[in-house]
């Protein structure tokens, strides 16, 4: 039984290739990044029990296509606010097309937007984007934190988002994998740089760093489909965090993602 005031989330898609989240509370619902036609966002929101045509605010976290394809369609047809910051409307414009001004908000690196029953902080993050930001959600004393699209964790970044009830957390690579795959080496350095991804021991590194006694769940997103698997990421956090005595399966839970496939929604 779902409290009558939570903060609901599903993680909707998460992958290398397509990314949006939905978070809800009673007064608002929220879609963070629409990285795919907006066809499949409202087949992935109808596969949960919910329909785009009440969603009234979708935040962008930066302008790479697996974040932000779907933007202009969504807020087009469906009359949804968008939020970015001023550096991302500029570098996704071409992407996106043109967006109706009464739609078109700022939200600036380092700020907190107020809407109703629900605060909702922004953070920058080492990422080569032209400004990327991402999100911390915050309801009736619940948080629910995302950090994808990054190279490392500042200090400054752990301190925001430490102990959240929830997290979505990047899981992009095995290194090893990436390593001896395919992509060619200035792909590879890219990734592997300050401003790339986390690989999967990287993640497990950060979630030590900010989770706390009130951490109840950690989704493992942004999962590459070359240099990574399901299984692979999943086993080599569980592992890091048992070996420095995390209660995974007791204390918390760590949570599979999926390109495809929406995750449940569940009360932060």
């Amino acid at each position: 039984m779902v409290e009558k005031d939570a903060m609901q989330v599903s993680v909707l898609a998460s992958s290398s290739s397509g990314n949006t989240t939905y978070i809800e509370t009673p007064n608002h619902k929220v879609l963070v990044d629409a990285g795919m036609s907006g066809k499949r966002v409202q087949d992935l929101m109808h596969s949960i029990g919910r329909d785009l045509k009440d969603v009234d605010s979708l935040l962008v976290t930066h302008e790479h296509r697996d974040h932000s394809s779907g933007v202009g369609v969504l807020a087009r047809r469906y009359g949804i606010d968008v939020y970015a910051n001023q550096p991302t409307w500029d570098a996704m414009a071409s992407i996106i097309g043109e967006v109706p001004a009464e739609h078109k908000h700022i939200f600036e690196m380092g700020s907190t937007l107020s809407v109703g029953d629900l605060d909702i902080e922004s953070y920058g993050v080492s990422h080569d984007a032209a400004a990327a930001q991402f999100y911390q959600f915050h309801h009736n004393n619940r948080a629910f934190a995302i950090l994808t699209d990054t190279g490392y964790v500042s200090d400054q970044v752990r301190g925001t988002i430490e102990n959240a009830d929830a997290y979505l957390v990047e899981c992009n690579h095995d290194l090893e994998m990436l390593r001896m795959g395919k992509y060619p080496w200035s792909l590879k350095q890219r990734i592997l740089s300050d401003t790339g991804h986390l690989s999967n021991e990287d993640g497990a590194s950060a979630l030590m760093s900010f989770m706390g006694n009130q951490t109840k769940r950690v989704f493992l997103g942004h999962l590459s489909q070359e240099n990574n698997m399901k299984e692979l990421a999943h086993l080599t956090v569980a592992s890091i965090l048992k070996e420095h005595d995390y209660g995974v399966g007791t204390d918390f839970e760590i949570l599979d993602t999926d390109p495809a496939v929406a995750d449940p929604l569940f009360a932060v």
